[in-house]
């Protein structure tokens, strides 16, 4: 059987503040610099 639909239907729904955070434009290009920043300090331990 397939129950996608019922499984759908229990999944948790985000919070308003998540939500909020998701949509903010400064708190997205904040996590876009952690992520660029972490991946460039494993690039250059590898380069080493």
């Amino acid at each position: 059987m397939d129950d996608t639909e019922a499984n759908i239907a229990r999944a948790p729904l985000p919070t308003d503040k998540t939500l909020r955070a998701r949509k903010n434009l400064f708190i997205q290009f904040g996590r876009f610099l952690a992520i660029n920043t972490k991946m460039l300090k494993i690039i250059r331990k590898e380069h080493r």
